[in-house]
């Protein structure tokens, strides 16, 4: 345990303003040997290393963490005093390299990490180790020297000491870890953002949020995004098929140079969003498909099937979790566009599903405790030539996989009075109705099996 793989990435040394100064084994032995435990170490010269040579930390997996706005980042403490992040294998240097880096993914204005004030060793802060080393080899040293990095951390993470396991718990969550079913049957009321307020575990997670938009956060959009026709028509279908929640993967590519993001493919989850198990190996088969199409994740959606297409509390949270996962993936910026789709609310203009892309902006940093902001997101939407049989497909498998499902939505009962629920999804769908004439005979097919289900 702790200890460096062979071929290990290339260690980081950039922690900002705060990063700590490494000591060579020679010089830390020169410190020691010069005049005994006499001579002062600078806040600077005590390192992981000096607190793992002198027995107060030991190396081991994940025994490292930090909490950032929400957010857990669990690494591994290596026998060289170097910190392995899990997510990525990275290996950065001190503390303060690995603190900057990961805030810097959720916070790009982030200027700095405080590394030993952030970063906890088995639940406590690595600036308590400190302290104890202080008082155990020069207790006549000035306790400024630990205290000066430990200004405003507590209110940057919260107050809130999260154990190393319980950090373990959370690498990598599936999308079916952070969507749960939620209640539809009463109308949910839209609130501003403005009104939230700090984040309180007391708040009702399936509150709907209305979007801001970037210009009135004094932002510009920092991507473009391009969807194909048939991206929605497939997620349109799938959104309609039930009465719970549905839940999908976006497929596409990610240009750095002309920062596009364009969305080619969707990859519905053919299972039930409490079904863990079962997640897995759908999410593995997509993973799959990805690859043998070579196309990246670059997003997600979901459905609220009754309410409005608007993100949930639990959703701006489930949203940056899923931002901070590619941009995480490696050193560069990538967007992850999410998506809601409203198929069955009566507030609908007409037959078409209202399908809202959004991303959200982290709180300021003067506000760490507050939530993400979403924000609606300007989408490019491109017709497709023809229905691929990808597509159609992926249709049949999912009429296949809800054909016994108890809340198959029942396709001969009326929508609204003079409107079938039949005639509800034909009239969603034609809005993404690809430029070949021929879609409509080959949905035709698929409706029929719709039908038959019954």
């Amino acid at each position: 345990m702790g200890s460096e793989p062979p071929g290990s990435p290339q260690a980081v040394e950039d922690g900002g303003e705060e990063d700590e100064e490494e000591l060579s084994g020679g010089e830390e032995g020169d410190l020691r040997s010069s005049s005994g435990r006499g001579s002062l170490l600078t806040r600077r010269g005590i390192t992981l290393r000096v607190l793992l040579k002198d027995g107060l930390v030991e190396p081991g997996d994940g025994v490292l963490g930090i909490h950032y706005l929400g957010k857990n980042f669990v690494g591994d403490l290596l026998n060289d005093g170097k910190i392995r992040w899990v997510e990525t294998g990275q290996i950065f240097n001190s503390p303060s390299a690995w603190a900057t880096h990961c805030k810097r993914l959720v916070n790009p204005a982030k200027k700095s990490g405080c590394g030993w004030a952030s970063v906890r060793y088995r639940g406590q802060k690595l600036v308590q180790y400190k302290t104890t080393w202080l008082h155990k080899y020069q207790p006549s040293a000035d306790m400024s020297l630990v205290s000066e990095e430990d200004d405003d951390e507590d209110e940057e993470e919260g107050k809130t000491a999260v154990p190393a396991d319980e950090k373990n718990k959370n690498i990598k969550p599936g999308l079916h870890d952070v969507v749960v079913s939620r209640r539809t049957d009463r109308e949910r009321i839209p609130v501003r953002y403005c009104t939230l307020g700090t984040r309180d575990a007391a708040k009702d997670p399936h509150t709907l949020v209305e979007l801001s938009a970037f210009s009135a956060i004094n932002r510009f959009q920092p991507f473009n995004v391009a969807v194909s026709s048939n991206v929605l028509l497939l997620m349109d279908f799938h959104c309609h098929l039930t009465t719970s929640e549905v839940v999908g993967y976006l497929g596409g590519r990610w240009d750095t140079n002309t920062q596009l993001l364009t969305v080619l493919r969707a990859f519905p989850c053919r299972t039930r969003l409490g079904d863990r198990d079962a997640a897995s190996a759908v999410e593995e088969e997509i993973c799959q498909n990805l690859f043998m199409r070579g196309l990246s994740l670059v997003g997600w959606y979901h459905s609220h099937p009754r309410g409005p297409a608007l993100p949930s509390l639990q959703d701006i949270d489930s949203q940056m979790d899923h931002q901070l996962r590619l941009q995480g993936s490696n050193n560069g910026f990538q967007p992850c566009l999410g998506i809601i789709c409203g198929p069955y609310y009566h507030g609908n203009q007409g037959v078409a599903s209202t399908i809202t892309p959004f991303w959200v902006v982290p709180p300021p940093e003067q506000r760490p405790n507050d939530y993400g902001i979403p924000v609606a997101v300007e989408v490019t939407y491109v017709q497709d030539n023809f229905l691929t049989s990808d597509v159609l497909n992926e249709m049949m498998l999912l009429v296949e996989y809800y054909r016994a499902a108890p809340d198959l939505v029942q396709f001969n009962q009326y929508w609204c009075p003079d409107t079938t629920m039949m005639d509800k999804i034909k009239g969603s769908l034609s809005c993404h109705a690809p430029k070949d004439q021929a879609y409509s005979q080959i949905l035709e097919h698929v409706y029929s099996q719709l039908s038959g289900v019954h």
